[in-house]
């Protein structure tokens, strides 16, 4: 608490209030058009940043992630820095008195989860998180960017279970020194294609993975030799997800409540998961799931403005009539709409791409 109090003295700003959570939404943005920071403010940043990351390796786990990225600025901080690094220290004002509870269900079962954000960072370099836990509170956890460019998030989820692996071992293997043999050991993730590469390894490789350096597929041997049971996570209920993406509401507050130990992990089974009851003829196709990253929880696969609808009238073929092309055009100014495979042309296995299936097709597809 110490550590805080002086950071926030040394900051020199009149906090009258504290903040809902210790980061927004544009963490990761850069704004190139921002003044940089004059020596003397360039050295409270980093001096700050510094003794942030004593003090959340020590019970203050809920400003890992964005302390992680601030780090990452100190050699060229802005005065958007340090609007974060204020925003940061304001959460911490308001929670000075905060502190981070542990406790263990069964010391032999051990779980793990590990995310990772893709090209979240200004250099298209993706995110790492991950953290262990075994009942109440996280033990251990990491947040960090990764050293390397991938070219899609099945492989900075592969690149961040590389990364995050060791910590889960070496926690295994000290506990076995205590006397704790690990009867269970869970290791969650939330993208199914990473979890078949590291069950299968080069087995699963197709002919857009094979880029992928081998050296990461030491995963499977380590798994298997250190008896980790990879097992699915819904991204609703990731753990991981706070150490890698800027979370705002509800899920911060759930997602922090269960990191720093004032939820058992149990809990993270009462967020909903949404992907678990999907009706495919009333719902946009698996393409159009969101990402909880940036700036407006940005529709991975389009550029649309949050809010906007952009929707065709399909003729029996699938095709989308020249009038609805010109009218989604004019609804969506001139931006690109929303793409996404529809129904119709996944049953012809075509590449042929469409917005969101109409009425009438649904009602069509339930005839045939």
């Amino acid at each position: 608490m110490d550590d805080i109090q002086e950071s926030i003295d040394d900051f020199q700003h009149e906090f009258s209030k504290g903040a809902a959570a210790s980061l927004r939404r544009t963490l990761f943005e850069i704004d190139p058009n921002s003044l940089r920071l004059n020596e003397a403010r360039s050295e409270i940043f980093h001096s700050i940043g510094a003794k942030q990351l004593y003090v959340l390796h020590r019970g203050r786990l809920d400003v890992q992630l964005p302390i992680a990225f601030l780090c990452t600025r100190v050699s060229k901080s802005t005065e958007q820095d340090w609007s974060k690094l204020k925003r940061v220290l304001k959460f911490l004002k308001g929670t000075l008195d905060n502190c981070i509870t542990l406790g263990a269900d069964d010391i032999t079962v051990m779980q793990t989860w590990v995310d990772a954000s893709n090209a979240v960072h200004n250099d298209m370099k993706s995110h790492t998180g991950g953290t262990v836990s075994f009942g109440r509170g996280s033990i251990m956890s990491k947040s960090s960017k990764q050293k390397l460019n991938t070219k899609s998030s099945t492989e900075a989820e592969l690149v961040g279970a590389s990364d995050y692996l060791p910590y889960a071992i070496w926690a295994k293997k000290f506990l076995e020194q205590q006397g704790y043999d690990i009867r269970e050991n869970l290791f969650h993730q939330d993208n199914k294609s990473t979890i078949q590469f590291e069950k299968n390894g080069r087995k699963s490789c197709g002919p857009n993975s094979r880029h992928i350096d081998i050296r990461y597929f030491w995963i499977k041997n380590r798994l298997e030799l250190d008896g980790f049971n990879v097992v699915y996570c819904p991204t609703e209920q990731m753990l991981a997800d706070f150490f890698t993406k800027p979370l705002q509401g509800t899920l911060f507050r759930k997602l922090r409540a269960v990191v720093m130990g004032h939820a058992h992990i149990r809990t993270l089974l009462s967020i909903e998961d949404k992907s678990a009851s999907v009706n495919p003829l009333t719902v946009a196709p698996p393409g159009l799931a969101k990402e909880r990253v940036g700036r407006n929880e940005r529709e991975v696969c389009g550029n649309r403005k949050q809010g906007q609808k952009v929707s065709f009238e399909l003729n029996p073929d699938g095709r989308a009539t020249d009038g609805e092309k010109s009218q989604a055009t004019t609804t969506t100014k001139r931006r690109s709409p929303v793409i996404a495979r529809s129904y119709a042309d996944v049953a012809r296995k075509s590449t042929r791409k469409v917005a969101v299936v109409s009425k009438s097709v649904q009602r069509m597809l339930l005839t045939l």
